[in-house]
């Protein structure tokens, strides 16, 4: 169990901490390393971390990472959060579509007061979530059942299908069972997507 630091900060922590989010920390996460808000400050002021917005800081000595704006997202919306829906289909690269808010689904009790975020507040099973490049993200099954029962074009549903099967992400077993569980017009996407031509495994 993680507890709250109560001797020096304890700068490898933080940065094993932040090394797992593309170099990104919650001011939580800092206290968990022994870093209160006013040493947090200091650091911002001698360069050595980066406020990106209240709550929210970078380690400015790590690398940069292609998926950034997901992880400050995540952040944001609190360790419940999930990548979801279009973003979801965006981060397993089965999408050219680049959603203009970061989708992710979070508990009903969750706040919603998160500018440029899109948060949906679908019932998750932990089946339903997996941990890809780092961060939870519904798993592939689970964001084409989202992104069909949201009004995703037929034809962009049916590209993600077939190249999640072309590279071994899903089962056309996984797919239909996470459809059967939506009905309606996400069975008959996933139906006419595997039967236009996708390999079943």
């Amino acid at each position: 169990m993680n507890t709250v630091s109560t001797s020096s900060p304890d700068h490898d922590q933080l940065y094993q901490i932040a090394e797992t989010q593309a170099g990104y920390f919650s001011a939580a996460q800092g206290r968990l390393a022994g870093f209160s808000h006013a040493l947090l400050s200091y650091h911002v002021q001698s360069g050595l971390i980066e406020r990106i917005r209240p709550g929210l800081y970078r380690l400015k000595r790590f690398p940069a990472s292609p998926h950034e704006d997901f992880f400050v997202a995540w952040l944001r919306a609190g360790a419940r959060a999930v990548i979801s829906h279009d973003s979801a289909l965006a981060l397993y690269d089965l999408s050219d579509l680049l959603p203009n808010e970061i989708h992710l689904t979070v508990p009903r009790t969750a706040s919603r007061r998160h500018p440029g975020l899109r948060l949906h507040t679908n019932r998750l099973e932990p089946a339903d979530v997996t941990q890809y490049a780092g961060l939870p993200v519904t798993t592939v099954p689970r964001t084409i059942a989202d992104v069909a029962a949201n009004g995703l074009g037929e034809e962009l549903v049916r590209q993600a299908i077939e190249e999640a099967l072309r590279r071994g992400l899903t089962t056309t077993e996984k797919l239909r069972m996470n459809a059967s569980r939506r009905g309606g017009r996400v069975c008959k996407l996933v139906e006419q997507s595997l039967a236009a031509g996708s390999n079943p495994l």
